[in-house]
C-alpha cells in the first residue's frame, strides 16, 4: 500500500534567504510550510558574499556574534588611489553567510515549517487544486519558487528565466591584517573588473577578496589578487575558501507568476541591476510574500501577485546605471575622476543612498566611538555611603 500524500498549505522550493524568511513567517501565520532544499544543509556551499546593507539588517534581526559592523566605504582608482565615504548613523554587515543561513533555518524551524534536505524539485502536477510534486510524497495548494537566478520552478512552470548576469569570484582569507577593517574597500577597474568591481570586505571570521563583471564578460580573480597584493598581503594570509556565482543584472522577471505558483528573490530578478544587492529584498519580499499567500490561503484575500506587485521596485534608475557600467569606462578616466566632487557625490548616492556626509569626517567619527568604547568599558561608579 502506497504512503498517503503529505499535504501542505505553502511549499517553498530553495533554503535561501527569501525562501527562509518566507518559510518563517508563513509558518507562524499558521500555514503549514515545507520547504524543499536540493543542498544536505542550509548555508552548505554559499555562493554569495553575504554583505547586508543597513535596510537589510532593519528588516531581520541577526545575531551580532554573525557579523561585522563596516561604516566606511574606501573607493579605488585603477591607479589605486582612493577616496573614503562615509554616512552618519549609516553601517553595513559582513556576514558569516553559512551560518547566517542555517540561524534562518532554525528560526523557520522553531515557527514549525519542515524543511526537507536532499529534496530537487524535479515538477509538480496540479490535480483537484493541489499542487502532487514529482519523485516526493508531498502536495502543496500553493508554490513559492526561492530557488535561485537558474530557477527550477520557473521553467517547470513556463515563466520567465534570468538571462543577463554578473559573475563574480571570491576567495577567504584568515588573517589578513593589512586589511583595514573600518572599510568595505572597493576597486573600480575596467581591466580587471569590467561592468562591475573588485572587493576586500573585513568579515566577522574571514576577509572576503573578489570581484565580480559584467554580462558576456570573464571574470579573472588572480589577476585581480595580483594587483592588489601590495596594498592586502595575501600572501601573508591563508585563503581557507573559494566560491563563485552568478548575479541576475537584468531587473524584475515580467512573467513571475502564474496561478497558484510565484517566484521571489533571484528566482524573480529581485536584484539591483546596478549593485547585485538582493538580500534585503530577500528579506523584504520573502516576508511579504508569505504574507499574501497567507491572506490568499487563510481569508479569501486577493491572488498573491496581485497584492505584491504594486509593492515591486522598478529599478529605472538602477537599469539605466546598469547600461552606462556595461559600458566599461576607460581606467584613464575613472582615475581622473576619483577625487572630483561629481564623483564623490555619485558614490555617496550609490552607497549611502540619499544620507549626506552631514558634515563630519570619517576621522571625527571614528574618534567618537572610540571615546563612547572607553567610555563603555569604565566600570560603572558606585553610590558613596549615605547617597
Amino acid at each position: 500500500m502506497s504512503e498517503a500524500v503529505r499535504p501542505y498549505d505553502l511549499v517553498i522550493v530553495g533554503a535561501s534567504f527569501a525562501g527562509l524568511v518566507a518559510a518563517r513567517t508563513a509558518a507562524m501565520r499558521g500555514l503549514k510550510v515545507a520547504v524543499l532544499e536540493a543542498k544536505p544543509e542550509a548555508g552548505h556551499r554559499v555562493a554569495t558574499t553575504g554583505i547586508l546593507v543597513k535596510e537589510a539588517a532593519e528588516e531581520i534581526d541577526i545575531p551580532h556574534t554573525l557579523t561585522r559592523r563596516v561604516h566606511g566605504v574606501r573607493l579605488y582608482a585603477p591607479s589605486h588611489r582612493f577616496i573614503d565615504l562615509f554616512a552618519p548613523g549609516y553601517f553595513f554587515l559582513t556576514t558569516d553567510t553559512a551560518n547566517v543561513l542555517r540561524w534562518l533555518s532554525n528560526e523557520a524551524l522553531r515557527a514549525g515549517a519542515k524543511i526537507l534536505y536532499r529534496a530537487r524539485f524535479e515538477g509538480a502536477d496540479r490535480e483537484s487544486g493541489l499542487f502532487r510534486f514529482r519523485g516526493i510524497n508531498i502536495a502543496a495548494r500553493y508554490i513559492l519558487g526561492a530557488d535561485g537566478a537558474r530557477s527550477a520552478v520557473a521553467r517547470a512552470f513556463g515563466l520567465d528565466r534570468n538571462e543577463k548576469f554578473l559573475t563574480g569570484l571570491e576567495v577567504e582569507y584568515e588573517d589578513l591584517a593589512d586589511a583595514d577593517p573600518r572599510f568595505l574597500h572597493c576597486f573600480l577597474d575596467s581591466r580587471l573588473a569590467p561592468g562591475y568591481l573588485g572587493w576586500v570586505a573585513p568579515g566577522p571570521s574571514v576577509t572576503q577578496a573578489g570581484l565580480a563583471v559584467g554580462p558576456g564578460r570573464s571574470p579573472d580573480l588572480k589577476a585581480f589578487l595580483a594587483a592588489t597584493e601590495p596594498i592586502f598581503g595575501y600572501s601573508k594570509a591563508r585563503a581557507v575558501e573559494r566560491r563563485s556565482g552568478r548575479i541576475p543584472a537584468g531587473g524584475l522577471l515580467k512573467r513571475w507568476h502564474t496561478d497558484g505558483v510565484m517566484l521571489v528573490g533571484d528566482a524573480a530578478g529581485q536584484v539591483s541591476p546596478a549593485t547585485g544587492g538582493g538580500i534585503k529584498l530577500a528579506f523584504e519580499l520573502g516576508r511579504r510574500s508569505a504574507q499574501v499567500i497567507a491572506d490568499h490561503l487563510q481569508d479569501l484575500g486577493p491572488p498573491p501577485a496581485v497584492a505584491l506587485a504594486p509593492e515591486l521596485p522598478s529599478f529605472a534608475m538602477k537599469k539605466m546605471t546598469r547600461t552606462a557600467l556595461d559600458l566599461a569606462p576607460p581606467n584613464a578616466l575613472i582615475d581622473m575622476a576619483i577625487a572630483l566632487p561629481p564623483m564623490r557625490w555619485l558614490a555617496q548616492h550609490m552607497y549611502f543612498h540619499r544620507r549626506g556626509a552631514g558634515g563630519v569626517s570619517f576621522a571625527e567619527f571614528e574618534a567618537k566611538l572610540n571615546a563612547e568604547r572607553q567610555s563603555a568599558a569604565a566600570p560603572y561608579p558606585t553610590a558613596s555611603p549615605g547617597a
